[in-house]
Order: C-alpha cells, then sequence, then structure tokens
C-alpha cells in the first residue's frame, strides 16, 4: 500500500499535500481500494470557502457513494476536471492525477491536527 511520507492524512483518509497556504487534497490508495472502481467525482463547493470537516463533494464508486470531508478550513480554488472524463485515476493513480481540488487556507495553524505518514499506517494498520 502506498502512503508518501511527504504528505499529511485525515482519518476520513484523505491526503492532504501543503504548499504555502494552498493544499491539493485527494483521497488515499487505502480509500480507494476500500470504494473499488470509482465512476464518478462530485465537487459542487468550487469558489465556496468551507470550515475543516465539511463536505466538499462525493465520490461515487460501483457499489457506494462517499462523502468527501474539507481536511482544512479555506475556499475551494481548484477542481481537477479531469475527473470529469477520467474518474478511475482516482484509483490508478490516487497521489497524481487523482487528486480532487485545491484549498486556499484559511487557518495554516490546523494543519498541525493532521496526521504524519506513520499515524495514518497505524490508524489503518498498514
Amino acid at each position: 500500500m502506498n502512503i508518501p511520507s511527504e504528505l499529511k492524512y485525515t482519518k476520513d483518509h484523505e491526503w492532504v499535500k501543503i504548499e504555502g497556504d494552498v493544499a491539493t487534497v485527494g483521497i488515499t490508495d487505502f480509500a480507494q481500494g476500500e470504494l473499488g472502481d470509482i465512476v464518478y467525482v462530485e465537487v459542487e463547493t468550487l469558489d465556496e470557502t468551507l470550515d475543516k470537516d465539511e463536505i466538499f463533494g462525493t465520490v461515487e464508486a460501483v457499489k457506494t457513494v462517499s462523502d468527501l470531508f474539507l481536511p482544512l478550513t479555506g475556499e475551494i480554488i481548484e477542481f481537477n476536471e479531469g475527473l470529469e472524463d477520467s474518474p478511475e485515476n482516482v484509483n490508478s493513480d490516487p497521489y497524481g492525477a487523482g487528486w480532487m481540488i485545491k484549498i486556499k487556507l484559511s487557518d495554516l495553524s490546523e494543519v498541525e491536527s493532521l496526521l504524519s505518514d506513520s499515524d495514518y499506517k497505524e490508524l489503518i494498520g498498514a
């Protein structure tokens, strides 16, 4: 299972890459494996400012639909439009082409609440 050490993680199985005051967010390799074949990613919150833990979208797999929770407070400034035509990128490349959104962070101190790679491994029993 792929859990890159340079990323941060949430208990809701999202990964976060911090670059200055912008965070790129997607779901982890573990999460995509649990969901199975992803057929649709919906994010209707582009250009909205949401609080940490609010729902920013959904991911639909063959057998289930799961909510996506914002890991940090901020404005959603970008959606990965490539997922509209190729949602399977979340399965094949969750940390690359399968990224979902970018957030302009409102409160950088919230980054401290995210899990390290070792904390996330412990959470999922890896």
